[in-house]
Order: structure tokens, then sequence, then C-alpha cells
């Protein structure tokens, strides 16, 4: 065990912790005041559902002992995880216990991520009942296609076989731009077309209620991103270092290419535009991190965001209701991402591979784009038919009434602002 690799993971692990909350705040205040605790409500309830199934036989599910042709663990290998509490249970070089926990933090935000689309009509039993499922049936797969590389021994020969994306395929991802950010992507489009447009969609605007309250969930998702991405490095190694430099470089052309096409198209740039560009170029340069230097992570992360700024207007054209534009973000910036490593990867960087554009040919692109779209029709096709059986058996959607009177008071019986309700003395102290 090297005790700096450790404490880098273990730091790495709460940074990505800290995104879900960001993601709350995030999703919070991008939603009307009548529906924030909902939203937010969804990203906790998914920290404490994944958290116990990911304890009980998702950690197993995504790393354990595949049962064939790359495409599960077994459930049971690990289930519970009181084999891995040992001190000589390791992970390269750091206690298997520590992966385990990091890696718990990427199935927890990857289903807070789908949340966005379906903000203000959600039933809260449902979304809990729909949790447990889709990351049983669809994260834990393709986390276990993408994440799970082959164990070998000191000669190179396989002796634990990993899943088929990142072995047989031998497709980049560095941090989950196909299992975190097209699954979620695409999950949310499925999920949007079975709850339907919210009420007055199209029709009335579903303004942010606090944009103070989005800037800060964005910062938060920013810092946390860090530890998403460098900590997938599982070492305080050169790679880390590199993955951190892209981060930035990516994000920071992404912001400003978002504004840009704002102020072009609208006149100005906003403080939504900004955090939207924040988010887009992050997600892009998730699976991109390792296999481009920071020219190329700008190219990718200003290009994902430009197209993310036209996509989010798609959803009125083709008349789904994705609320909080997660097909847009995700989905888009997810594929963008995957995608254009084919083009942009350079041996220069830590993974090693010559992108199209660096004479490297199409192979590689033409794993990308298999890698992508494999994701994208399994999650999509899973996601559907898992909301379509939730919503013929016990409903998906709240009431009409209930949409109309607010989320909040509904399902919660609570109310985010209490504004005006308690008066003042004349020393300024609430009465």
């Amino acid at each position: 065990m090297d005790t700096g690799d450790t404490a880098w993971m273990l730091i790495s692990t709460a940074m990505v912790l800290l995104m879900t909350p960001g993601l709350a705040m995030f999703y919070g205040g991008m939603v009307r005041a009548k529906g924030v605790l909902n939203m937010m409500m969804m990203s906790f309830i998914s920290m404490g559902l994944v958290a116990v199934v990911w304890v009980l036989y998702g950690y197993s599910m995504t790393f354990g002992k595949d049962l064939g042709s790359g495409l599960l663990g077994s459930p049971t290998e690990f289930f519970g995880l009181t084999e891995i509490l040992g001190s000589d249970s390791l992970f390269g070089t750091i206690p298997t216990s520590v992966f385990a926990v990091f890696q718990m933090m990427f199935a927890i935000i990857t289903v807070a991520l789908i949340s966005g689309a379906i903000a203000d009509r959600a039933r809260f039993g449902a979304w809990i009942l729909f949790v447990i499922v889709w990351v049983t049936l669809v994260y834990f797969p393709v986390a276990h296609w993408v994440f799970d590389f082959d164990g070998k021994d000191s000669d190179g020969n396989v002796i634990d076989p990993g899943g088929w994306i990142a072995n047989d395929l031998a497709a980049i991802d560095f941090a989950g731009g196909t299992a975190v950010h097209i699954n979620a992507g695409i999950a949310a489009l499925a999920l949007a077309f079975v709850l339907g447009k919210r009420v007055g969609f199209g029709r009335e605007p579903f303004k942010p209620h606090n944009l103070t309250l989005v800037m800060l969930g964005a910062a938060l998702l920013w810092f946390g991103w860090f530890g998403f991405n460098s900590g997938s490095a599982v070492a305080a190694n050169a790679t880390a270092g590199v993955v951190m430099l892209n981060t930035v470089a990516a994000t920071g052309a992404a912001m400003l290419a978002w504004l840009l096409v704002e102020r072009v198209r609208n006149g100005h740039a906003t403080s939504l535009g900004a955090a939207s560009g924040i988010i887009a170029g992050l997600v892009a340069i998730t699976p991109a991190c390792s296999a481009v230097d920071p020219l190329g992570a700008m190219a990718i992360g200003a290009i994902a965001s430009a197209a993310c700024a036209y996509a989010v207007s798609l959803k009125y054209k083709l008349g789904y209701d994705d609320s909080l534009d997660v097909v847009g973000l995700h989905l888009v910036a997810g594929l963008i991402g995957s995608i254009f490593i084919g083009f942009f990867a350079t041996s220069s960087a830590p993974a090693g591979v010559d992108g199209l554009f660096y004479g490297g040919g199409s192979e590689q692109l033409v794993k990308q784009i298999i890698a992508s779209f494999a994701v994208l029709a399994y999650s999509f096709i899973a996601t559907w038919l898992i909301a379509k059986v939730i919503d013929r058996t016990m409903g998906f959607r709240i009431t009409q009434e209930a949409e109309i009177t607010g989320i909040d008071l509904a399902v919660h019986a609570e109310s985010s602002y209490e504004i005006g309700s308690q008066g003042a003395t004349r020393g300024g102290y609430a009465s």
C-alpha cells in the first residue's frame, strides 16, 4: 500500500461525494420555487439508496468475477463487502475498500443526474423504486463493461477477465463519458418520454427561481470534478496531474464558448449560460482527459459546449420535456467527448494513443463510436422498459392538481421558502 496514493483517493472520494449535493443545488436553483425541495431530495435520496445497494451487491456486479462475455460481474462474490476489509486486500497501491467507496460515488451521481429531466412531476416513491432498479439493471452492468479491466498475472496472462468495452473493444473512457454521462443522458430522455410534459410546457416560462444557487452548484461540481477525473488515475501520479490540467483547460474553454454563442445569438451573456458551459466542458473532457493534450482538451470543451448551447433548445422543436436539459448537456457533451477521442487523442498523453488528427488512423474513432452507441442503445431500451413497468404498476407521475399546486407541498408537505411568515422586533431579530 502507498500512503500517498491512499490519501489522494480518500480526498478524491470525498470530493466526488460533494458533487451530488452540488448537483442538488445546481438543479434546485433551476426549477421554480415550488419544486426546489423535491428536486434536491431526488439527489439526496439517491445517495442513501445507492450506498446501500452498492454495499450489498453493486460493487460485486461491477467488479466481481465476470460471468462470461464481459457483460456482468458476479452479484454474490463480494456481497456485503466483508471480504475486502483486510489490510492485505489491495487495488493497485490502495486498499480495496477505498476503491470500492470511490466507485460508489460514481454510481450515486449517475442516477442523480437523470432526475433533472423529470423535475416537478415524478412521484417520490416511484423515483425511489426507479433508482434501485435502474442502478441494478443498467448502471452496474454498464460500469462493468467500461471500468472493470482484466486482471493479469506477472507474465501478462489474463487471470480475471473484465468488461468487454474496456478490454475486448479497448475503447477509452477514463472517468465515465459512456458509463456516467451518455448512460444518464439517454436514460433521462427515455424517462421524459414515459412521464410526458409538464403542465404548461411550451406555453408558460419555467424560469430558474435562484440563479445564485445554480452558480454555487456549478462551482461545487467543478471542484468535485477534480476528484472525479484525477481520482480515476487511482494514484497520486503524473497521470492525475495531466488529467487535472486538461480538466481545467477544457472547462474554461467551454464556459467561454457557451457565453460567445449566447452573445452572438441573444446579444448578452448570462450566468446560467456560464454555469451550463462549465458543466458541458466537464462532461466532455471526462472520457478524454487522459488521452489528449491541453490544446485538444480546449478544442473538445469548446466544441461540445457550443453544440450543447444549441442542443438544449431542441426539446421544444422535437416535443419532449427534458426539464433541466440533461439530454442537451450530458448526452450531447458525453457523446462528443467520447467520440472525439478518436480525433484528438495523442500518444504524448498518458493513454498513449494517436487519433485521426495525429496520424493514428480511424481505428480508435471506430472503437469510440461503437462503445458510445452500445451504451446509448442499451440504456435507452432498458430505462424505457423499467419506467414503463413502474408507470403501469404504481404510477410514476403526480396528479395534475399536485403539479399545479407545487410538488414540494404535495409530496413533502414542506415549502422551501417561508418569506414574510415571521415578523421582526425593532432590534431586527425574528419574533
